[in-house]
């Protein structure tokens, strides 16, 4: 089964594809790639559409957002609330489990996974989140996927193109899931040791929250392949298990070089967001550089931002194109990328794997 899900992916994602980025070999390097929820420029995100577009494109790891079923399954979502990237609302058995729901503080309505099984879940297909940038071309085609799965696919693909391709899962709201008896850190870990694939290939785990990370330090200890990433909001963000042990109640408290300590001690890296490296001036062009690259470096903490997208929209004024705000910008978005890759990042989360092949392409030429 797993083979036959190979080949159909692998032919519906060389749909438009062209030549050259199929022939380029990937390139020896220290700086990562991550595969931002797959390929998610190019196919709808969390599917193994995704996925196997962004492995052939040369990603180095690919993210699978995790986030808990009715009955405790992991799936690859970005949020619990499907009703924006699933079809769940033309399914009208389903029409009672639209609901108002309050998560990490903010009020939202809609369908969530905890209120599915994963075989109601597995009856949707999946939706482009952004269909005014990227399309609906491949709406409808694929199905949600549990963590295993991916393990499993990643593990095949692996062994077909002979090279290593980690992973690395979020963990999605954890002390919600927490509290309605969903954990998932164990679960996270009860599935790398059950593959005999990530028992050994690089995986980083990551969440926004502090606690279950400092949870999964003392589970693993230092492991020789799975690594932690503790993801940054704002920094006038609350974290959402601000206050809750040693937990610190803002993110802006944990970028300091006090606070960078602090997260060294259980963390191998942090993910910014990428404006917190380079943040924008009041014309919205890229201003002048903070220290946190350094001062993260300086706390021995690798630095692995998110997220560069291909879009004008998500440019910086001055990389962005005479289009529309919604069109594309190739040439705009490498010399952003580029820009970010000087300030010394160490790893990045992108969109598009491809183009960010090429900009580390371009970078070791230089």
């Amino acid at each position: 089964m797993m083979q036959f899900h190979r080949i159909w992916l692998l032919g519906a994602m060389m749909v438009g594809m062209s030549g050259p980025a199929l022939a380029e070999a990937p390139l020896a390097k220290t700086v990562q790639i991550f595969a931002h929820r797959g390929a998610s420029a190019l196919r709808p995100e969390h599917t193994l559409a995704a996925y196997a577009k962004a492995i052939v494109d040369g990603a180095d790891f690919v993210e699978p957002d995790l986030v808990s079923t009715r009955d405790g399954v992991l799936v690859a979502r970005h949020e619990n609330e499907i009703g924006g990237t699933t079809d769940v609302a033309s399914h009208p058995e389903f029409a009672a489990r639209k609901t108002r729901k309050t998560i990490d503080g903010q009020a939202m309505e809609g369908w969530f996974t905890e209120d599915f099984t994963l075989a109601e879940l597995k009856t949707l297909r999946a939706r482009e989140r952004l269909p005014q940038l990227r399309g609906t071309r491949w709406d409808g085609q694929f199905q949600i996927v549990t963590f295993d799965e991916i393990i499993d696919f990643v593990a095949a693909e692996s062994a077909a193109t002979g090279r290593s391709i980690g992973l690395i899962p979020e963990i999605k709201h954890p002390s919600y899931f927490s509290r309605l008896h969903l954990a998932m850190e164990d679960k996270v870990l009860a599935s790398l040791r059950a593959h005999a694939y990530t028992q050994t290939a690089p995986v980083v785990i990551q969440s926004f929250e502090t606690g279950n990370l400092r949870y999964l330090r003392g589970k693993i200890g230092r492991s020789s392949n799975i690594r932690l990433l503790q993801l940054l909001a704002g920094a006038q963000m609350a974290l959402p298990d601000a206050g809750v042990g040693s937990a610190p109640r803002t993110y802006g408290q944990m970028i300091t070089p006090e606070g960078l300590t602090q997260v060294a001690s259980y963390a191998d890296a942090i993910g910014p967001d990428i404006r917190s490296i380079i943040p924008l001036d009041a014309q919205q062009r890229l201003g002048t550089p903070t220290s946190l690259v350094h001062d993260a470096h300086a706390a021995g903490l690798q630095v692995q931002p998110y997220t560069f997208r291909p879009e004008n929209y998500f440019l910086a004024a001055e990389n962005r194109s005479s289009g529309a705000v919604t069109e594309r910008n190739d040439a705009g978005a490498l010399a952003e990328l580029k820009t970010y890759l000087d300030a010394g990042i160490d790893a990045f989360f992108a969109d598009d794997p491809g183009l960010a092949r090429r900009a580390l392409q371009g970078q070791a030429s230089r």
